[in-house]
C-alpha cells in the first residue's frame, strides 16, 4: 500500500499483483483507499487470467463517496523482459475501456521504466475525483488555520 498526501489529507491507494495468496486480505487493503494498481507479468500470460479477479473484487469492496468504484490503472509489469501475452496495445486499450480501468501501462519495476508516468497518472485520477467530493469538515486530525477567535479579540499563546 501507497499513502499519498491529496489536498492535506492522507489517503491510501493499493498496488496488487495476480497473486492467489493474498486474496483473503484484501478488505483490510481496501480500507480508505482512494486508488488502485492491478499488477500483472508480461512474461507470464497466465498472471494476465486473475485481473478481471482483482477488478472484481476490488470493485464490489471499495467505492468513492458518490458510489462510483476508485481509479484502477492496470499495469502490465516486465516489458523488460520477454513477453508471454499476446495483447496489443489497441487490445489492452479496449479490455481497460470494457472492464472500468482508467488506463494502463507497460512497466519494469526492475529497470524503472513507466513507473512514475502510471503512478502520476493515477494520483492525477484521484485528484480529479476528489475536488468533486465536499471537504472532509469533520476530520478531527485537521486544524483550521483560518478561524477568528470568539470575540474577535487575539490571545497570546506560547510556542
Amino acid at each position: 500500500m501507497v499513502k499519498v498526501c491529496v489536498h492535506r489529507t492522507w489517503k491510501s491507494f493499493i498496488v496488487y499483483s495476480s497473486q492467489e495468496r493474498f486474496g483473503n486480505m484484501t478488505r483490510v487493503y481496501y480500507k480508505e483507499a482512494v486508488g488502485a494498481f492491478v499488477v500483472f507479468d508480461i512474461s507470464r500470460g497466465s498472471t494476465f487470467k486473475a485481473v478481471l479477479k482483482w477488478k472484481n473484487d476490488l470493485d464490489s469492496k471499495v467505492h468513492l463517496p458518490n458510489g462510483n468504484p476508485i481509479p484502477a490503472v492496470l499495469l502490465a509489469n516486465k516489458c523488460d523482459q520477454i513477453r508471454d501475452s499476446g495483447h496489443s496495445p489497441s487490445q489492452m486499450d479496449q479490455f481497460c475501456k470494457d472492464h472500468g480501468f482508467s488506463g494502463w501501462f507497460e512497466t519494469s519495476a526492475k529497470d524503472n521504466i513507466n513507473i512514475d508516468e502510471a503512478a502520476r497518472f493515477l494520483v492525477e485520477n484521484i485528484l480529479a475525483n476528489h475536488k468533486h467530493f465536499p471537504a472532509e469538515d469533520n476530520d478531527v486530525d485537521k486544524i483550521k488555520l483560518d478561524q477568528e477567535t470568539s470575540g474577535g479579540e487575539r490571545r497570546a499563546q506560547c510556542c
